[in-house]
């Protein structure tokens, strides 16, 4: 299970700059312990998390009632429990960290945070199928690295046809993970010589009215 990190609190600032009318349908995506969904769900909205662990699911289920607050948490990979259903809001803080053996899926605890050798295995997905889970107006914040290419996440959803664009960064230094893949980013050209931190960015999408 993800616990919330520095990507979590900037995620978090970004929600709370967004308006959300009382009763918007709130999806989040790889909700972890919960802690974006508490979120949304203080500010009045209709909360639905999903998470493809059984630990993080319990984790989200007992902080929702520890909270007194009614977030409906279910089990699955990405958008699957809740075909066919649209929402206002769309929280994703999906792994995005680039990691060797990319031809191994990701497993235990790494599902939180490997993402293919280029860090886009579940951003692609998400860029693919979030457009179709908006409402007219309907909102995706996403937040990743800048080490799997921001750039393409805009391109992609822009061609989607929403309005995207990078709002929020913060460089934080190197956590656990990379650190350990320094040697490994700088050989494949993600990170120079000289750099000690990652940044960190949240895209705003839209659904146009």
């Amino acid at each position: 299970m993800y616990a919330p990190q520095e990507d979590t609190a900037l995620l978090s600032a970004a929600l709370a700059d967004e308006p959300l009318a009382p009763g918007a349908a709130v999806l989040d995506v790889g909700t972890g312990s919960g802690a974006l969904a508490l979120a949304a769900a203080r500010r009045g909205g209709r909360v639905t998390a999903v998470d493809v662990s059984r630990r993080a699911v319990c984790a989200a289920r007992l902080n929702a009632l520890r909270a007194g607050l009614p977030v409906r948490v279910l089990r699955g990979n990405l958008f699957e429990p809740v075909r066919g259903r649209s929402f206002d809001l769309v929280l994703a803080n999906p792994p995005y960290v680039p990691a060797p053996g990319a031809h191994r899926p990701p497993r235990g605890a790494a599902r939180a945070w490997d993402a293919g050798g280029d860090g886009r295995l579940v951003l692609d997905r998400i860029c693919h199928e979030a457009p179709g889970m908006l409402r007219p107006g309907g909102v995706l914040l996403l937040v990743q690295s800048a080490l799997s290419d921001p750039g393409r996440t805009v391109d992609c959803l822009r061609s989607a046809g929403l309005k995207a664009a990078v709002t929020q960064r913060q460089r934080i230094a190197f956590g656990p993970v990379l650190r350990t893949r320094v040697e490994w980013l700088r050989e494949r050209g993600l990170l120079s010589p000289d750099e000690s931190e990652e940044e960190l960015v949240v895209i705003r999408a839209e659904q146009p009215v």
